[in-house]
């Protein structure tokens, strides 16, 4: 049971709604108080109908006009849309629903189909807990529905100037703003896929590296181009579908408004997803499993008048899970809709076995509810009789076009400089210590060394191997990854002196980064780097590796040697005391001649 309402609760509002031919008897009083119908304040007579209201006059002679939201987004990205369920001229009672909301059918809760099931394995297809769907269902769009996203984008003010919401966007084709307004906003009806401009932004760009004369220049004949960099809002990897409806907020109609920003525009994308493979799907006992295949019609299991099923589960979830509840379903809905009738069958005092075989019998149909299936693709019935029936099966909020996600190269995380992960970072796939030891235990070595370094954080190979992929050379050899250097680091931050050696015994030195990069912007700048050693430091110079300047005047006042109130030269101790050890180990001078 709470598996069961855990599922009706993640249900997606289907385009196409259908009550269930079994219900629990509370399905009506559910709907009512859901919220989501429009139900009469008063009785009355319906005086008009159309698509976004409708308008009652009450029995005392004033008018009521009801408002229908149309196609507006609800918090789960699905779609509210409310349809009129009278006419005019109808008579209503206070309290009736006049309109239908999302999953409501004439007033009923119908979060999901009723739908043809056979229990049978099929080519292994539905092997644990999958689902094998025919094609019938997805042209029938009897699971399909609507999504709207929310995509939102701001003007600011930053510390160069504000950001300008433009259609004037630098370096971008006429082609990229054929569906741009004037203000460089989409226009509703709009077509877009991935990467495509909603609305048009540039930001400043600072103007520090320019020139006095090129900003006369610039003010001059006006161009902006290099002064802004575009930041213009776009539809994200793996998105797409129809502009709907697109809202502007500024300061200028009074729109309440976060501090700095002048400007909002919200846009809304809709898109019809049909049910496809990897979509999960449910019965109301719990009994969830992810659409395996989508089959021809023709080739899915037939009835002896020639009737297709829509879906093949498997006999084995049934057993185990000990949720009978779907077997009595299935019969008795078969029943239900043989006869031209709904059953409710509350939940505590329910249909006992008695109701179901006397339904059963009553409409013709076997006593065990089995019934020889034909194999679409042969024609031949297969060996043993199989349970068929009506079961009511809903589409649940886990769609596979939220969820699936590649990447080719993207984001590093600046700490570690490994990918990031998720779908919502462009992130990779990460391949943890356990699948270390999958790969270990095959032995593919030279795959676990590309999955360690060039595909995560060996920051200088990845970008080698991109490089010769791209020239067709072969890869070369991986480098030292960031977090074997973060190791080494962490263990000199606790005092361990860390060499990391060859086979031969011999240091090798792990240069950082930064080091490099000091290195290679010394050498572009023409400055002297050849006494730099391995790891990035110069040696000390050599004691007489200065120049006389000639014009350079003796001064015994300024000499701290000189000064020292002796006569005789300094030993080589001395000198190496005041180098190393200060002024402590010789005579001390007196305060007058310092």
């Amino acid at each position: 049971a709470l598996m069961g309402a855990n599922m009706q609760r993640q249900a997606v509002p289907l385009l196409r709604t259908q009550a269930p031919l079994v219900g629990t008897g509370m399905e009506y009083k559910a709907a009512c108080d859901s919220g989501v119908m429009v139900l009469a304040k008063h009785g009355g007579e319906v005086t008009d109908v159309t698509a976004d209201a409708i308008t009652v006059r009450s029995d005392e002679g004033a008018f009521d006009t009801y408002k229908l939201q149309k196609f507006i987004r609800s918090n789960q990205a699905t779609c509210i849309n409310q349809k009129p369920l009278v006419y005019a001229g109808d008579r209503v009672t206070e309290g009736q629903p006049i309109a239908d909301g999302p999953s409501t059918d004439n007033g009923e809760l119908a979060l999901g189909y009723n739908i043809i099931v056979a229990y049978m394995p099929w080519e292994g297809y539905n092997y644990e807990d999958a689902i094998l769907l025919s094609e019938n269902l997805v042209k029938r769009d009897l699971y399909t529905s609507i999504h709207i996203e929310e995509y939102e984008c701001d003007a600011r003010d930053t510390k160069l100037g504000p950001e300008e919401i433009t259609r004037d966007i630098p370096n971008v084709a006429e082609e990229a703003l054929k569906d741009l307004d004037e203000d460089g906003i989409i226009s509703i009806g709009a077509d877009v896929r991935p990467g495509d401009i909603l609305v048009g932004k540039v930001t400043p760009k600072g103007e520090t590296e320019l020139t006095a004369e090129e900003r006369l220049l610039r003010a001059i004949f006006g161009e902006k181009a290099r002064e802004v960099r575009d930041t213009s809002l776009r539809v994200p990897h793996g998105e797409a579908g129809k502009i709907i409806d697109v809202k502007i907020f500024t300061r200028e109609n009074n729109d309440e408004l976060p501090p700095g920003v002048n400007r909002l525009v919200r846009v809304y994308i809709a898109q019809k997803r049909k049910i496809s493979v990897g979509d999960k799907m449910s019965g109301r006992h719990g009994n969830k499993g992810v659409v395996s295949r989508i089959m021809r019609q023709e080739d899915m299991p037939f009835l002896p008048d020639g009737t297709p099923v829509d879906i093949v589960l498997n006999p084995l979830g049934v057993p185990s899970r000990m949720n009978i509840g779907q077997v009595k379903e299935i019969h008795f809905s078969l029943a239900a809709k043989v006869l031209g009738f709904n059953v409710s069958s509350p939940v505590f005092d329910g249909a006992g076995d008695d109701d179901v075989f006397g339904t059963i019998r009553a409409a013709g149909l076997p006593s065990d509810g089995k019934t020889v299936l034909y194999d679409g693709r042969t024609g031949e019935p297969f060996e043993n009789r199989v349970t068929v029936g009506c079961v009511y099966m809903l589409k649940l909020h886990h769609l596979v076009d939220d969820k699936i996600h590649a990447r080719s190269t993207g984001p590093y995380s600046l700490v570690t400089q490994q990918p990031l992960g998720g779908k919502a970072q462009f992130g990779g796939q990460r391949f943890g210590e356990m699948e270390v030891w999958a790969l270990e235990a095959y032995g593919a070595a030279y795959t676990l060394q590309e999955i360690l370094t060039v595909k995560s954080d060996d920051v200088v190979g990845r970008v080698k191997a991109y490089e010769s992929i791209v020239k067709g050379d072969n890869i070369p050899e991986p480098g030292v990854p960031e977090s074997f250097k973060v190791l080494i680091k962490e263990l000199q931050a606790i005092g361990l002196d860390i060499k990391v050696l060859n086979e031969d015994a011999k240091e090798i030195a792990i240069r950082d980064e930064e080091d490099e990069d000091i290195n290679e912007k010394a050498r572009s700048l023409d400055l002297d780097v050849e006494g730099v050693d391995e790891n990035g430091a110069a040696p000390p110079p050599p004691a007489d590796d200065y120049e006389e300047n000639a014009e350079a005047e003796e001064s015994a006042d300024e000499d701290l040697i000189a000064d020292l109130g002796t006569d005789e030269d300094l030993a080589a101790d001395d000198m190496d005391a005041i180098l190393h050890g200060g002024l402590d180990d010789i005579d001390n001078p007196h305060e007058d001649d310092l």
